[in-house]
């Protein structure tokens, strides 16, 4: 007898109810599965959740200088908004998007994910890029010894423009140069006048952006997301690194 994965239909996607038939609940795992592939999630970050994020690394005591906010105060606050987005987005996707700034280790990235892992589950397409890897892959299409059947620079773009909700892990971590601000911006650009949303992790500041990306770039990221601040008096992946050894 073959083996099959899914006992109520055997593999058939289909199940009978009385005389009608129905799809299987085992179509809608293998749909959340392949989205959880084609949005890019590294494996690590799969079990990012709202559920999962930790206060306790954000002081209560120490205070952003410019804001006269704590550290405990402005993690409140970016993770209510990472709460507000997701609801937003599973009611309408043509919503304002977010960026996370913060040095690094201050909790972006797990915001970012916990919101595309929400989103997955409820089966909406996200598309999860680091952008110094994105840019290595742009750039690794220029070379005249690759596979005809490998990804063009068109492919690649083209998938960060389209996808319904792009997440850019690490925006500022790679080199400006004229080239990379015109290929982020090409992509931002579309995203903006299609109405498609961003959301963004970086560790330049708001007020830096500009000098980073250029003004074309910036003034179009501001328009689309509402720019949010982590800060820790210490790297969180130390502190959890420091727990694990105790």
């Amino acid at each position: 007898m073959l083996n099959t994965a899914c006992n109520l239909c055997r593999d058939s996607g289909i199940i009978l109810k009385g005389e009608v038939a129905v799809p299987c609940s085992c179509i809608r795992k293998k749909a959340v599965v392949k989205l959880l592939k084609d949005s890019r999630l590294p494996k690590k970050l799969l079990n990012c959740t709202l559920s999962g994020f930790d206060f306790k690394y954000y002081a209560k005591d120490c205070l952003d200088i410019e804001k006269g906010v704590s550290y405990y105060d402005l993690a409140k606050l970016a993770f209510q908004a990472a709460k507000n987005f997701i609801s937003k987005f599973l009611q309408d996707s043509n919503t304002d998007g977010l960026m996370f700034a913060g040095q690094v280790g201050s909790g972006k990235t797990f915001l970012a994910c916990s919101i595309a892992n929400a989103l997955l589950k409820k089966e909406k397409v996200v598309l999860f890029v680091v952008v110094p890897d994105l840019l290595d892959q742009i750039r690794s299409t220029y070379d005249t010894a690759r596979n005809p059947g490998d990804y063009t620079e068109f492919d690649l773009v083209d998938a960060a423009r389209q996808v319904p909700l792009l997440i850019l892990d690490d925006l500022g971590a790679h080199n400006y140069t004229e080239w990379t601000r015109n290929k982020i911006y090409s992509i931002i650009n579309y995203r903006l006048n299609h109405c498609l949303p961003i959301v963004v992790t970086t560790n330049i500041t708001p007020e830096d952006l500009e000098e980073h990306l250029g003004e074309r770039t910036t003034s179009r990221l501001l328009e689309m997301c509402k720019p949010y601040r982590l800060l820790v008096d210490m790297d969180i992946r130390a502190m959890q690194r420091k727990e694990k050894d105790s």
